[in-house]
């Protein structure tokens, strides 16, 4: 049992009461735990079911997801449910070979790029459709991790449960607000075309799971959703993983945030020019950004203004472990996203006892807490006050220690992935005994609402 599981207290083989474990079919569409929220989603979210007793067959397509095998009696693991993979390095955006296509709905996924769009949502369901109704039995639930796709919509075989972390039309609407001409702005619009597809799946699934308040208002705003289908299951941080070590020095000026160079959303430009400001009180501050490199953009063409390019560093491929060592050496850990449906980079550094700075972005303040008590909080897109924060912890030793400590305790008493796995399957039993009320003579869809397109 991990440590997370044994600080959450103990658990029922079953998962939910004195009822049969489940069979759970556990979707995701792109897996890659190292970037964006998905595969950590999907990797910890399935071990803990597991410790849970529950059978959890991961089902997904490229990158695939890195699992927790033998975590449990239920063991994850991984089905694969390959796609084209166009969008992989070194050559994104390829062009397949002819003998790569071995269906329609290859021909579908090759003809979305090169017009522009994302299909992997709507191609990756129709696959799993294909796959769930050619195991009719196999499973109790399927759980759909944000696709959102038509394809999964009618009779699968089980009642169907989506997550996602929040509507993808916010992610559309921040990319367009930062468009810098009309070119772009038709660029961002045939992107995000899969987010008409998804609003028009939300409105036909009886149930929703999402992980916030923030993105349970969110839900119904621009999807349309109706409240009274909405339930909040807050997910959580590896407290096994994050965890202090006082054996790792903190390294003076250290500010560490997790981000994507040139996504709007994430605000890396503001923490950047927060930088510079910082500098003149703190010549020693720099900052590490757990993320790609962009070499071109707002990111870049502000390292360079300022002068930072050697206190800027942007690391990625790193292990877990180095990961976790490198936010517990921070002074700062820093969350400058303009939005955020949870946000994990916050729940993760508070966990490992690194002192947070954070915006109050979408649900970022249900995950950080209370400015001065568990975090220092400012407002989203604000260099100068990004700036101020981080004078003041660089320069209190105190401050940053006792934020540390409560940030820690805030994360175990609410948001570890242990209570995360113990509501998701409530939420699972409370939709099959829907579906068997609604449908007696057949499986239903109904659906849980919680990840993010990254």
């Amino acid at each position: 049992m991990t440590a997370e599981a044994m600080e959450a207290g103990p658990r029922k083989g079953s998962g939910a009461d004195d009822d049969r474990p489940l069979r759970i079919a556990l979707l995701t569409y792109k897996g890659n735990p190292f970037c964006g929220g998905q595969g950590v989603y999907v990797r910890h979210l399935s071990r803990e079911l597991a410790l849970l007793g529950h059978s959890v067959e991961v089902i997904g397509a490229q990158p695939y997801p890195v699992l927790d095998e033998g975590a449990g009696p239920g063991n994850p693991r991984l089905t694969e449910l390959p796609s084209l993979d166009l969008y992989r390095s070194p050559d994104p955006f390829r062009t397949p070979k002819r003998d790569e296509y071995r269906d329609w709905v290859d021909a579908l996924e090759v003809a979305t790029m090169w017009t522009g769009g994302f299909p992997e949502p709507v191609t990756f369901s129709l696959r799993a459709r294909r796959h769930l109704r050619a195991r009719r039995g196999d499973f109790d639930v399927v759980h759909d991790n944000q696709t959102l796709g038509y394809g999964l919509l009618g009779d699968l075989g089980a009642p169907l449960v989506t997550t996602i972390h929040h509507p993808i039309t916010v992610d559309r609407q921040l990319e367009l607000d930062a468009a810098p001409d009309l070119k772009r702005r038709l660029s961002v619009r045939r992107w995000y075309a899969f987010t008409r597809m998804q609003k028009r799946v939300a409105r036909r699934l009886p149930s929703v799971l999402t992980v916030s308040g923030t993105s349970r208002q969110e839900i119904i705003d621009h999807l349309g959703v109706r409240q009274d289908r909405i339930d909040v299951v807050h997910i959580g941080a590896d407290t096994r993983l994050f965890s202090p070590d006082p054996a790792v020095p903190e390294v003076p000026g250290r500010i560490v945030t997790t981000s994507s160079a040139d996504v709007p959303l994430k605000g890396l430009v503001h923490l950047v020019e927060a930088l510079a400001k910082t500098r003149t009180e703190h010549p020693g501050a720099h900052l590490v950004v757990v993320g790609k490199r962009a070499e071109d953009g707002p990111v870049a063409q502000a390292i360079e203004r300022y002068g930072l390019e050697d206190r800027v560093e942007f690391v990625k491929g790193i292990t877990d472990a180095e990961l976790v060592d490198l936010v517990r050496s921070a002074q700062v850990a820093c969350v400058p996203s303009l939005y955020e449906g949870f946000s994990l980079p916050a729940a993760e550094a508070m966990a490992t006892g690194a002192p947070l700075l954070a915006t109050t972005g979408g649900a970022i303040p249900e995950v950080a807490g209370r400015d001065g008590e568990t975090c220092l909080a400012v407002p989203p897109g604000d260099a100068d006050a990004l700036a101020a924060g981080l004078n003041r912890l660089l320069g209190d030793a105190e401050l940053r220690a006792r934020l540390g400590r409560a940030g820690r305790e805030r994360v175990l008493r609410k948001f570890t992935w242990a209570q995360a796995a113990k509501g998701t399957a409530e939420r699972y039993r409370e939709a099959m005994s829907r579906s068997a009320a609604t449908n007696p003579g057949r499986p239903a869809a109904t659906a849980t609402y919680s990840g993010s397109h990254r």
